[in-house]
């Protein structure tokens, strides 16, 4: 195919013209000269190797058919740059109004020619894929590459028709329709094609490798499906490419970009446009409601075994929590309540959890997937919260060593309370004064913990004092008889009354006597309470605080 017959115009005008040239020169000195000097020289060389492709061996044209597309297109481009530059140039401009007249020519010679260069690629594309059955070995690969080449080129070929397109606009010159229309046309077509070819090596490489997962080590089938996975990869970037097209020509694209992202097309914003919504929503309502007709008696016996055996499993993990709370409850069995809760929760958990994948197995579900995404998500959920995952393992230490429980009165983190509520992130507390207190159990097990009511007994810790002027010996008798009259005060272990100090301003005794720690605050204000009243009837004194001040007056 003779070159000069592609692009008469654009040889003969665009190129040739001298004054066409100095015109622009004078209006733009330096770019537009250097792009209509590069045009001319793309030009002639095309020229040339024209005549060499007569004349070359058969061998050879091949190579120099793709060397003249290559240089071909570059012209396309060059072609398009002076149209840009030109654009830019004042609509009034003399250079300009010289230039347009005569790439409106051009552009019009020029689009002619590329569509008789697609025609070439096309042909050529046929040739080679009908020789594809009788090829093998290195030949078969070398014109499978070639023929993608030739795809390629293709697109290159409509990408230069489009600017073409673009550049009559940029230049406010009418768009041929025929021309149009026939741009049109083949980039619907391509589409089309390509959308078949999608959909087919789609579900094709679906099948392969289920194939090859249920037979891992069959290397014919890894081969198959990599080259079929490379020859998706490269008509899912052609479509794409011509859906580029279609969108600087306004072009209704909203099924082939439902295509694109159905076969696995990286996501955009730009992609999701209504019509790309609409259409597959409506894809997926068909395909729905044929699955729906198809399957629905199955889904409704699957879905009805699901909710059975989770309601059977529920009864189950009810149970399983009462039969742990029993046994913790026996005789003989000690266990803080935390624990008891704990061995409840797991169990009955446990237990739920076994029918939960069971019921979805019955679906259909498969289970290995879904348990490593859930350890994955583990990993994450833990590694993101620390602080509770502390909390948790020092309620295990807690759960372990049981330094207090449930009723206990403890004095924790500079709080004290009585024990409501553990749990194995945090421990609840109730004041004197009725206040609740949530303390996390990290906190509690970095920190002292006293526990006041740990031991069946306690002692209770009493002192008082009297004036240095009263009967020592009486007060003991008195505190003795006291201290024995009161029912609370255990026998044993026996109680202490001594004089313990002699202070700034009291003869001080003590007194520690031994009751039941559920006793201990009726025993400290019942004693407290009788010694006042008996102090003051056998008249033994309780002194104030005092202190002696002597003054000294300085003689003259």
């Amino acid at each position: 195919m003779k070159i000069r017959k592609l692009l008469p115009i654009l040889l003969l005008v665009t190129l040739s013209s001298a004054t066409l040239a100095q015109t622009a020169v004078e209006a733009e000195p330096s770019d537009l000269q250097k792009q209509l000097e590069k045009l001319s020289s793309g030009a002639a060389a095309l020229v040339a190797m024209d005549k060499r492709l007569a004349d070359a061996p058969e061998g050879d044209r091949e190579v120099l058919l793709f060397r003249r597309d290559e240089r071909s297109f570059g012209l396309l481009l060059d072609l398009d740059k002076v149209v840009r530059q030109v654009a830019e140039l004042p609509a009034d401009d003399p250079a300009r109004l010289e230039v347009e007249k005569r790439l409106e020519e051009s552009l019009h010679g020029a689009g002619d020619a590329v569509f008789r260069l697609l025609d070439d690629v096309d042909r050529r594309i046929t040739t080679y894929n009908e020789e594809l059955e009788s090829l093998s070995g290195t030949r078969l690969i070398a014109t499978q590459s070639y023929i993608s080449s030739l795809e390629q080129l293709r697109i290159r070929y409509y990408e230069g028709i489009v600017d073409i397109t673009e550049g009559r606009k940029l230049l406010e010159i009418p768009v041929d329709s025929g021309t149009r229309e026939r741009l049109e046309n083949a980039l619907y077509l391509q589409a089309e094609k390509l959308a078949g070819y999608l959909e087919f090596s789609g579900q094709a490489l679906e099948q392969v490798e289920i194939r090859l997962k249920e037979d891992p080590a069959n290397a014919d089938l890894d081969a198959t499906m990599k080259n079929m996975g490379s020859r998706h990869s490269m008509n899912l970037q052609r479509l794409k490419a011509i859906v580029g097209l279609m969108e600087r020509l306004d072009l209704d694209d909203a099924a082939y970009k439902s295509v694109l992202l159905q076969q696995g097309d990286s996501f955009s914003l730009r992609t999701l446009e209504s019509g790309v919504v609409m259409g597959l929503l409506r894809d997926g309502l068909a395909s729905l409601r044929a699955a729906a007709v198809a399957n629905g008696p199955d889904i409704l016996f699957r879905l009805l075994v699901f909710v059975l055996i989770l309601l059977v499993f529920r009864v189950l993990s009810r149970l399983t929590r009462r039969a742990v709370s029993a046994a913790c409850d026996r005789p003989g069995v000690s266990m803080s309540t935390l624990l008891k809760d704990v061995l409840q929760s797991i169990c009955g958990g446990t237990v739920m959890a076994i029918g939960f994948l069971m019921a979805l197995s019955q679906i259909g579900i498969s289970l290995g997937p879904m348990l490593a995404g859930l350890g994955v998500a583990g990993f994450v959920v833990g590694f993101a919260l620390q602080d509770t995952l502390g909390n948790f393992a020092a309620g295990g230490m807690i759960l372990i060593y049981r330094p207090y429980d449930v009723d206990d009165f403890v004095e924790v983190t500079g709080a004290s309370g009585l024990v409501k509520n553990m749990s194995l992130v945090s421990t609840t507390i109730t004041t004197f004064d009725n206040q609740t207190l949530v303390i996390p159990n990290s906190k509690i097990w970095g920190d002292v913990i006293k526990n006041v009511t740990a031991q069946r007994l306690r002692r209770v810790d009493l002192e008082f004092g009297i004036g240095y002027g009263d009967d020592v010996e009486l007060a003991e008798r008195v505190l003795n008889d006291i201290v024995s009259s009161h029912d609370m005060v255990l026998p044993k272990p026996e109680t202490m009354i001594k004089l313990h100090t002699l202070g700034d301003s009291s003869v001080n005794f003590i007194v520690r006597p031994w009751v039941k720690t559920e006793d201990y605050w009726n025993v400290y204000w019942d004693i407290t309470r009788e010694v006042k009243l008996r102090f003051d009837r056998e008249g033994i004194s309780i002194p104030f605080p005092q202190r002696d001040v002597h003054l000294y007056s300085e003689q003259a």
